[in-house]
Order: structure tokens, then sequence, then C-alpha cells
């Protein structure tokens, strides 16, 4: 049997995803790029929740992603709020209209019968993850990982920790993507 290409693999996912997601928007007046910046605000910790972090992660202008924020914000997806410490920073956070479209944008049937099939093949081990992490270090990309899988991420006799920025970390900050993300 001829052993199959992962990335070819990959990139025929992609191709079904977007199809789904594009299925998806149209039902819903949006455009991919509008529910993927609201899937990101939904998955970001606080130290990813800005702007200049979102548009490192979707790979766009940013001149694409400030017009997608403020189309988001004139909708009420999205609000954008001023950094106490510095208020030239500014972060981004889902309103509820931006947390129920997103509800109303999850994955459908389809997706939830792939992953109750793969899941049911153990031999599947990091495959996706290996192969995310080799196209990240190929195109020099942040990984962009979960804050409790990073290097930089401690826990103390208090609670969580960043070991990069020494700051206390919630456990829900713990559970989300974060840009600063490094691994071992």
């Amino acid at each position: 049997m001829e052993k199959v290409d992962v990335f070819d693999l990959i990139e025929r996912m992609a191709a079904l995803i977007r199809s789904e997601e594009r299925k998806k928007c149209t039902e819903l007046g949006l455009q991919p790029v509008h529910l993927q910046v609201i899937d990101y605000l939904s998955r970001c910790n606080r130290y990813s929740d800005t702007p200049a972090a979102l548009t490192k992660y979707l790979g766009m202008t940013r001149g694409t992603v400030s017009q997608t924020l403020l189309l988001l914000e004139k909708k009420a997806y999205i609000q954008k709020i001023a950094d106490a410490k510095d208020r030239r920073m500014v972060h981004l956070s889902l309103l509820p209209d931006g947390e129920a479209i997103l509800i109303r944008a999850r994955p459908t049937d389809l997706y939830h019968q792939a992953s109750t099939l793969f899941n049911e093949n153990e031999n599947q081990d990091n495959v996706f993850v290996n192969a995310l992490t080799a196209l990240q270090k190929a195109n020099k990309s942040q990984s962009f990982g979960l804050c409790k899988t990073c290097k930089y991420f401690t826990v103390s006799a208090t609670g969580f920790v960043c070991g990069l920025t020494q700051e206390p970390l919630s456990q829900a900050d713990s559970e989300k993507i974060c840009q600063e993300h490094a691994v071992n």
C-alpha cells in the first residue's frame, strides 16, 4: 500500500472545512473571516486578544483585520476595550450576540460524526499536532498553543503563573490559546 502524504490530507481536510464554513457563513450573513475572528476571540487568552495578535493568528493584513473588526463592532458582536495600563493598547472581546452567532455556527453533524469515527481509531496519536508544528516551523509562525502547554506555564502554591510575564493566570486563561506560546 502506498504511503499517504499527510500534507495532502491536510489540504483536502482544509478544503472540506472551508466549504462547510462558507455554507454556515452564508446562512448567517457573514463572511468566513468574520467567523474566524469571532472563533479566535472565543478561544484566546488576555495576552492574545489584541488586533495585532489576531492579525498574526489569521495571517492577514492589518487593513483587512481592521475593516473586519469595524464591521463586527458595528453588528455588536465584539467590543474594543482600552488596556487599563497602556491606553494605546486595545483588547477585543465577544459580546453576547457574538457568542450567540458562534453557537449557531458551530460544526455540523458532519464534524461530530467524523470526530466520533476519528476518536475510535487510537492509531492517530499526535499526527495532526506534529503536522501543525512542522507547518508552523516551516512558515516561521508563532504556535498560538494552549497556555497550559507552554514552556513558560508554571504552577505555584497560589495558582498558575506565566513564567514569561510573571503574572498570575486564571484557570480560564490557562485553557485558552496564547500568542506567546513556546514549546519546550
